[in-house]
């Protein structure tokens, strides 16, 4: 049997808000869950948005092998943002507001802007592009799953999350014609053992300090021309941030170009994408010294689905779900996981993803054993680091290749700090 593994990293968000919970029913006019959203920029723009960006694919999907088992771990959908960044967001723009005049016609449009905006729940573009994923899933994976060998649904207890794999599950019943009954099988608790959030390491750094470090590189020319063009504003590189992030944000909201994106030029929200690279990286990516360990526990749990042996883990896993087959069972087709951002980047770095650049390209393999095969927004990875061939790694050796994490994060520190001096050189 060939398993594959798809890894998606998805900025699919969820309708909640101050309401009652929605789950989407079905919808006519649905977009292909594989098109770059239409909210008035060019792709281009939206990558640069960071980890607001709604989900953009990086490549066109492959069709896997035949006879195919799935695990899919996927990030919840757009939201509103967290409540103190939101708050942050909220001060920079009454610091705009409070100023003398302004000197630009393109701050014009906070004489009458107020803010309206709320916190944490998701938004209805991450209702409908969850809804959708979930369509797509059938799509792809309809002749694996059955009545009889259903697929396995579990979510971070965030109300973003678990609503995101709600309207998944709701996409991928109404695309079978209800014939598979999709459903979310655990909600796993966020203030405990948990392998879909990175709550886990208190002495953990948080990637704020390298960060700054960049911040203080491109933000105060912007800065010092925002406060130009608003003489009395007193805004800080910090605010700078804030006002590009609540570009993102905006525009998701009203699904058209937020006026505020006009505050900045495309090269400058190159800076700003960068700004969230650093941060992501020395937070729970390689440049971390507690990182990528906090990937381990998901990797441990990936590995005992595809050899069908228990977890074995002395990490964040719990040991007590793990260990049911009613909580973790290890016979099915399909699994999908919801999870969140920095979850997702320090479970890439535990696997072992995005080392470096090489790209082989050999004659794809006639699969008659058992293989792995891991996506990242529909990109098929090359597995370099298990001696991939054409995307595919043989599943003996990738097990094998998985040593950090079967070692608790324990091994290879020397490696890891090579990897953050390189990085650093590019």
């Amino acid at each position: 049997m060939t398993c594959v593994l798809v890894l998606a990293s998805l900025l699919w968000w969820l309708w909640s808000c101050n309401t009652p919970r929605t789950i989407l029913t079905p919808l006519s006019g649905l977009a292909p869950a594989d098109r770059v959203p239409d909210i008035g920029f060019p792709e281009d723009m939206l990558r640069t948005w960071a980890q607001y960006a709604p989900y953009i694919p990086a490549g066109k999907y492959v069709l896997p092998p035949p006879v195919c088992s799935i695990s899919q771990l996927q990030r919840h959908g757009s939201r509103w943002p967290t409540t103190n960044s939101g708050a942050e967001m909220k001060s920079a723009v009454h610091k705009l507001q409070r100023a003398k005049h302004y000197k630009e016609d393109y701050l014009t449009f906070l004489k009458t802007f107020e803010w309206d905006l709320k916190v944490n729940d998701l938004l209805p573009l991450g209702a409908k592009q969850s809804y959708e994923a979930g369509v797509v899933a059938f799509e792809r994976y309809a002749h694996i799953v059955t009545k009889d060998n259903l697929s396995f649904i579990r979510a971070a207890s965030s109300p973003r999350v678990v609503d995101s794999a709600t309207n998944w599950s709701a996409g991928f019943t109404v695309a079978s014609h209800n014939k598979i009954k999709a459903k979310v099988d655990l909600i796993l608790p966020e203030s405990g053992n948990i392998t879909l959030d990175d709550t886990m390491c208190p002495n953990a750094g948080d990637g704020d300090a390298e960060s700054k470090k960049w911040l203080d590189v491109f933000a105060p020319s912007i800065t010092k021309r925002l406060n130009s063009a608003a003489p009395g504003a007193k805004l800080h590189d910090k605010d700078t941030h804030k006002l590009m992030s609540l570009c993102a944000f905006h525009s998701q909201i009203t699904m058209e170009p937020s006026p505020f994106c006009g505050l900045f030029t495309a090269e400058e929200f190159k800076g700003y994408e960068y700004y969230a690279d650093v941060n992501k990286f020395y937070h729970t990516g390689y440049g971390g010294y507690l990182g990528r360990v906090q990937g381990v526990g998901y990797v441990n749990e990936l590995l005992a689905r595809l050899t069908g042996k228990p977890v074995r883990d002395h990490t964040q896993t719990n040991r007590t779900l793990d260990a049911s087959p009613e909580t973790f069972p290890l016979d099915r087709v399909l699994y999908v996981d919801f999870s969140h951002d920095n979850e997702i980047v320090a479970i890439y770095s535990a696997l072992g993803l995005f080392r470096q650049q090489t790209r082989m390209h050999r004659p794809l393999p006639l699969p008659f054993g058992t293989f792995v095969r891991v996506l990242v927004n529909d990109v098929v990875q090359p597995l370099e680091f298990c001696g991939g061939i054409a995307g595919l790694c043989e599943l003996h050796v990738f097990v094998a290749s998985q040593r950090y994490a079967r070692h608790d994060g324990m091994a290879f520190r020397v490696n890891l700090w090579w990897f953050e001096l390189y990085w650093i050189q590019l």
